[in-house]
C-alpha cells in the first residue's frame, strides 16, 4: 500500500509517527509532505523522517485560504507522481481535495469541533472522517468514531516510555515538585474572540510557592517571565509532562497530553473540545472556561491539588481507569487502514467491536 500523509502542525508529527513506523515495518510505503509551521519540520528531522516541505504558515484568514489553494496544487502534483492508495491528514482540506481529484481514498482525522471553517471545506470531500467517540458533532455517514484521543496515538504506554534524563538537564530529580505552564499564541483561525490566561506573571508568581515553574510558550514572554522558559528539545516535553507535579495552561493539546500521562491538568480557556470534557470525568483534567473567573478559579483548584499529599497517587489510579476504557489509537489506525474498506463496514455495523478488532 502507498500512503501520502500531509502534516500541518507539530502535533501531527507525534500523532502519525508510530503509525508510519508500524506501516513501514509491514512493507507499506509512506510519503510525508509537511507545512513549515512552528517546529513541524524540526520534529520530522529529529525523528529521521524524509519529507517534502509544502507551504508556510502565514497570519490572517485570507492568507490561510491562499496557502490552502497553493498547497492543493503542490500536493496534487506530488500525489500524481507518487500514486498513493490513501491520503491522510488531520483536519486537512488538501488531503481530501487531492484524493477526490485523483479518485483515491482520503482518511481525515479531527478532534476539534470548533474548527468550523477547516471542517467545512474538508468534510464534504473526505471519504472517511475519523473522530474520538466523545467528539461533540455529528459529521454524517462518513464519520467513524474510535474510543480514544489523538494523544493516545503517541502517549499510550505501549507507545511511550518516559525518560528521566531530561530532569537532569534542568537540574531536577525524580520526585522534585515542579509545574509545567503553557501559554499559546491564540492566532489560529478558530481562535478569534477566544482567550485563556491574561495575567501570566500573577499566575506564575502564585504557583512558584509550591514548586519550580517551567514555562513553554508559543509567543514572546514578558521579560519578567523569561527566566522560567525552558530550553529543551521539543520531543522531550512529554517526558517532562510525565514527571511534573501539575500542568497549568491555556494550551488544550498539552493539557490533554498531561492528563493521559497521569499528570493532573488545569486547563484555562474559553475554547475547548469534547475530548477535554471526557478527560474531566477521570479527574485528570480540570476545565475553567469562564472568561471572567476562569483564571481565579483555575488557580484556586491548582493550589488545592498542590496541597494534596496524595495527588500523584490518585492521578496514577485515575490514569489506569482511563487506559482501561480507551484504546491504543495507533493500533486502531494500522488495523483500520490495512483492512479498509471492510474495517469501516465492521465498525459501522457494530461500533463496540472496534476495540477487539483493533487489538486482535
Amino acid at each position: 500500500m502507498r500512503i501520502l500523509i500531509d502534516m500541518g502542525h507539530p502535533g501531527h508529527v507525534h500523532f502519525f509517527k508510530n503509525f508510519i513506523w508500524e506501516m513501514e515495518k509491514k512493507g507499506h510505503t509512506v510519503l510525508i509532505t509537511a507545512r513549515n509551521k512552528e517546529i513541524t519540520l524540526d520534529l520530522l528531522s529529529k525523528y529521521h523522517f524524509d519529507f517534502i516541505p509544502v507551504g508556510r504558515q502565514k497570519s490572517g484568514k485570507f492568507n490561510l485560504i491562499k496557502e490552502w489553494v497553493l498547497r492543493d496544487l503542490q500536493i496534487l502534483k506530488i500525489a500524481r507522481e507518487f500514486h498513493p492508495d490513501f491520503l491522510m491528514g488531520i483536519g486537512n482540506p488538501s488531503v481530501a481535495h487531492v484524493a477526490k481529484l485523483l479518485s483515491k481514498k482520503s482518511l481525515v482525522f479531527t478532534d476539534t469541533e470548533h474548527a468550523k471553517f477547516a471542517n467545512g471545506v474538508t468534510f464534504p470531500f473526505a471519504d472517511v472522517i475519523c473522530t474520538p467517540s466523545c467528539f461533540n458533532y455529528d459529521a454524517g455517514p462518513k464519520q467513524v468514531r474510535y474510543n480514544g484521543y489523538h494523544e493516545l496515538a503517541y502517549l499510550h504506554p505501549d507507545r511511550f516510555t518516559p525518560n528521566p534524563t531530561v530532569l537532569t538537564e534542568l537540574g531536577l530529580a525524580e520526585g522534585d515538585p515542579f509545574i509545567i505552564v503553557r501559554f499559546v499564541s491564540w492566532d489560529a483561525s478558530h481562535d478569534a474572540g477566544q482567550h485563556g490566561i491574561h495575567d501570566k506573571v500573577g499566575l506564575v508568581k502564585a504557583l512558584e510557592q509550591y514548586g519550580r515553574v517551567l514555562i513553554t510558550s508559543e509567543g514572546a514572554l514578558p521579560e519578567e517571565l523569561q527566566p522560567y522558559q525552558i530550553r529543551v528539545s521539543p520531543e522531550k516535553l512529554h517526558d517532562l509532562l510525565y514527571y511534573a507535579t501539575l500542568y497549568v495552561g491555556d494550551g488544550g493539546t498539552t493539557a490533554s497530553e498531561a492528563a493521559v500521562l497521569g499528570t493532573p491538568a488545569i486547563f484555562i480557556s474559553t475554547l475547548y473540545c469534547g475530548y477535554q470534557l471526557d478527560e474531566e470525568k477521570y479527574g485528570l483534567l480540570y476545565l475553567f472556561s469562564d472568561p471572567v473567573s476562569g483564571v481565579k478559579n483555575g488557580l484556586r483548584k491548582a493550589v488545592a491539588l498542590l496541597n494534596d499529599p496524595n495527588l500523584k497517587e490518585n492521578a496514577y489510579l485515575n490514569r489506569l481507569k482511563l487506559l482501561e476504557d480507551k484504546i491504543d489509537v495507533t493500533e486502531f489506525m494500522v488495523w483500520f487502514v490495512e483492512n479498509y474498506p471492510e474495517s469501516c463496514h465492521q465498525i459501522k455495523a457494530d461500533p463496540e467491536k472496534q476495540y477487539p478488532l483493533a487489538t486482535s
